[in-house]
């Protein structure tokens, strides 16, 4: 069992994972044997920093290695570091130990004679916390700097004894492409609150078919703690889930940068008194953030003409509070820094932030953050962003153009807005595989048009939920499915536009608009 209910509801997760390591500390420092949980370092190219940033240091028992070659790495991620035109991380995982993991890297797929050796982080869960009995996880990342912009790589991963290079196990390689060195136009996908279904499945296989440059998933990531309260690792929470995850995502991941933020359901208590520890394990993100000890998920990174942020919303939350007020008002700072830099760069055009918890959301579930809309949105109107995805709500909705919480502009399917002189557009991508919501108002989108002058909906306060009756949902589907964005530049002076397109499960179009800024 994890922390009982009645106390988790009182306290921080900070708080929690003081508990729970109390409560199972006796019980495994009995067990014999020892290895270090955290991070193992081996080669130049992964800095101190990021081994640092793994799991606490804890002593569990130790599973022996086996032989290598009987040993296959799988749920291979990609992720790109602060400098997208020059860093990439690949990350994968072992079912059990194994000496020297490495990547090999080259231009072409004969050529891999470039060996780098990876780190090694392990994670392990006693028999109590969760659904599982004891395991050890373990997750492998190697940090690659110096790749040239714009360039497609050859890769293999392997270890002692499983050597990618090898001729019969050439079926094992991967590829990925770095950010180019100046605009031009690609695609980028995005969705939240996948998990491992069918219909995780059925959207991977759409969105390898979008042929992404990147792929943004706005929080709720494997869903192995299904209660998503940032209460506990409680009876229903197993880690495991996250194995099912990587190896349901490794079909698109092993080839397209899959950038996380979290949400709630990735509050996991046992790991980090930020509930982070699992996720720093399986992940690493740009580390350009403001506080990577209690906001690994906070980062930035540029793609062409596009600077993308994610943002914590636990940090700001006040339906789960469990991580409220975390960051001290650090993160928000930090955000306005952003903003502020990609505003005043002549070579960005385009703005988009993502993250879980909505701004602007009708789900009979979550609806509207306010914690959200108190603290970032004034700052999203202020600095004129371009488009804002979120998670949370298990449905796809697009508001039209808002500014001060009203409608400046009916955006129609098809229509466009221009961000510099009106408002902001949020879409609600959250049917990326978990089990569907439900809205108040009647389902309307491409097709299927049942336009409401209002809706009944809620916000969440500080105070609780507060009614409100909202005049922004534009499109709503209620239905698996995810979001397409192709970036398109332009000379300067032109207008540069992002044509943002909602894709059912089906591979029908739900929803599509557009949003035009002058080129700089």
């Amino acid at each position: 069992m994890g922390v009982p209910d009645q106390l988790a509801e009182r306290m921080s997760m900070a708080e929690q994972h003081e508990y729970l390591r109390a409560r199972f500390s006796r019980r495994t420092m009995i067990r014999g044997g020892a290895v270090t949980l955290g991070a193992v370092t081996g080669g130049a190219f992964v800095p101190g920093a990021v081994a640092q940033a793994a799991t606490p240091t804890r002593t569990f028992a130790s599973a022996a290695t086996v032989d290598g070659s009987l040993v296959a790495p799988f749920g291979r991620h990609l992720a790109y570091g602060a400098d997208a035109r020059t860093e990439m991380t690949i990350s994968w995982q072992v079912p059990v130990a194994v000496k020297k993991p490495f990547v090999r890297i080259g231009a072409h797929p004969w050529d891999l004679s470039r060996k780098i050796e990876a780190e090694v982080r392990t994670l392990y869960t006693p028999a109590g916390v969760g659904a599982s009995g004891d395991h050890t996880q373990y997750y492998v990342h190697a940090k690659l700097s110096h790749l040239k912009p714009g360039r497609t790589y050859y890769y293999g991963v392997g270890h002692q004894g499983f050597d990618p290079a090898e001729a019969h196990l050439a079926g094992t390689l991967g590829t990925f492409t770095t950010a180019p060195a100046h605009k031009k136009p690609f695609t980028f996908t995005a969705f939240g609150d996948q998990g491992v279904s069918y219909h995780g499945l059925a959207n991977d296989s759409l969105i390898l078919g979008q042929n992404p440059a990147f792929h943004l998933h706005a929080g709720d990531i494997a869903y192995a703690d299904p209660a998503g309260q940032g209460k506990s690792a409680d009876t229903g929470f197993d880690s495991r889930v996250w194995d099912q995850f990587l190896a349901q995502t490794e079909s698109v991941a092993k080839s397209v940068p899959w950038m996380v933020s979290y949400g709630n359901h990735d509050m996991e208590a046992w790991y980090s008194p930020n509930g982070y520890g699992g996720e720093e394990a399986r992940f690493t993100l740009p580390d350009n953030g403001p506080d990577k000890k209690n906001l690994p998920g906070v980062y930035s990174f540029v793609h062409g003409n596009t600077a993308i942020i994610s943002l914590d919303p636990n940090d700001v939350s006040f339906e789960i509070p469990a991580n409220l007020g975390i960051s001290g008002g650090t993160q928000t700072k930090w955000f306005e820094a952003q903003l502020k830099k990609f505003r005043a760069s002549k070579d960005i055009d385009f703005i988009v932030v993502f993250f879980h918890h909505c701004a602007y959301c009708t789900s009979t579930a979550h609806a509207s953050e306010g914690g959200v809309r108190q603290e970032w949105v004034p700052l999203f109107e202020k600095y004129t962003v371009d488009l804002v995805i979120n998670g949370h709500n298990h449905q796809y909705e697009r508001t039209d153009v808002i500014k001060g919480d009203k409608v400046v502009k009916k955006l129609p399917i098809g229509e466009t807005a221009y961000p510099e002189t009106e408002g902001v557009v949020y879409v609600t991508a959250g049917a990326a595989g978990r089990s569907l919501y439900a809205f108040t108002a009647p389902d309307s989108y491409e097709g299927h048009l049942n336009e409401q002058e209002s809706v009944a909906s809620f916000i969440n306060t500080k105070d609780g939920k507060v009614n409100e009756t909202v005049a922004w949902s534009r499109v709503r589907y209620l239905n698996y499915s995810f979001l397409r964005v192709d970036v398109e530049p332009a000379p300067r002076g032109h207008y540069a536009r992002l044509k943002v397109s909602g894709i059912a499960e089906t591979g029908d179009r739900i929803d599509h608009f557009t949003v035009a800024r002058k080129a700089k």
